[in-house]
């Protein structure tokens, strides 16, 4: 009987914080795991920082390619800025407590960042499809006026939608259980206490998640499947390869970033675990963002030509322009 009053006590409890267990299973790995994300949040922000820096002073790089890459750069430094310093903040005091509101803005800035980032890799995409496939008609159809309004577009159209989905999320009942068996607040994790009917917020999460996912990456296919067939019309290996070498580093991280995302919320609920979870979730929040910049500069001439005027503090021009 008592055992029955404190479970009907416990369940009435509203949730007013949560408990982010994040990696408490493995407490002789805290000072290790503080380590290994500083160092990867300080190599995000550097890496990230000198592709931003180089994509704005450096006269070769005035192009759309690079107007695109060093905005993808400093959206990655947000997105990561949304977890990485809680995530050491939180095994650093060993305090995990985050409250309902503050945990609610973690979400609704994930989710805000998580739209453009998916939207600007697929206007990368496009952009790479223009220049190979109507090399005549680049100038005209990627104009500077063009590229801002698709990197504004990509900014701001998913904001209304992703606030409404963390309103809808949070307005859910939640009490007895605050242990989020996760590292940072996410949806699937915070949807797992939350107590009624979660079946519209799940519906609404897979609707949102092929607008502003699945839409860019069947984009992002369209696009290569054309590339790859004006490719194959040059008749010079050597010209393919160069061709196909402008596209290697954003398929790259692509490639990184959708199947992380693929793998942790399109697996089949019979193979899910949390653990799962917070693996994948490290690559598209923290490992992509830090492998970026390693990516496009050890892949990318141009890119390792400006770092290395950028070192030697070369006189560099910040007026001219290629476009």
């Amino acid at each position: 009987m008592e055992c029955t009053e404190k479970m009907a006590e416990e369940n009435l409890t509203i949730v007013v914080e949560f408990v982010l267990l994040g990696f408490s299973d493995y407490p002789k790995l805290q000072g290790f795991l503080f380590v290994m994300f500083l160092v990867i949040y300080l190599s995000i922000l550097i890496g990230n920082g000198l592709i931003i820096i180089i994509t704005k002073v450096d006269s070769a790089l005035q192009t759309p390619m690079y107007f695109f890459l060093g905005n993808f750069s400093f959206l990655e430094i947000c997105y990561t800025s949304v977890t990485l310093p809680r995530m050491l903040v939180n095994i650093w005091t060993q305090k995990r407590n985050i409250s309902f509101l503050a945990c609610a803005i973690q979400l609704g800035f994930l989710l805000i960042l998580g739209a453009p980032e998916c939207l600007l890799l697929g206007v990368m995409a496009y952009d790479r499809y223009v220049a190979i496939c109507k090399p005549l008609y680049y100038p005209l159809i990627m104009n500077h006026k063009v590229c801002v309004q698709l990197v504004v577009g990509s900014w701001t159209i998913g904001i209304p939608v992703q606030i409404a989905q963390t309103y809808q999320v949070f307005s859910l009942p939640f009490y007895g259980s605050n242990k989020l068996n996760h590292i940072f607040c996410d949806l699937r994790p915070v949807l797992k206490v939350a107590h009624g009917n979660t079946f519209v917020s799940e519906l609404s999460i897979y609707a949102v998640a092929m607008l502003f996912g699945m839409a860019p990456f069947l984009m992002i296919l369209w696009s290569y499947m054309k590339i790859v067939s004006t490719i194959q019309k040059i008749p010079s290996t050597t010209g393919k390869y160069k061709t196909f070498s402008t596209c290697s580093s954003h398929i790259m991280v692509v490639g990184l970033f959708f199947g992380s995302i693929i793998i942790t919320y399109l697996q089949p609920k019979s193979s899910h675990s949390a653990d799962n979870d917070k693996i994948f979730s490290l690559f598209y929040t923290i490992l992509t963002p830090m492998f970026n910049p390693l990516i496009y500069t050890l892949r990318n001439r141009d890119v390792i030509i400006a770092l290395k005027k950028l070192f030697k503090c070369e006189q560099i021009d910040y007026n001219v322009g290629k476009w």
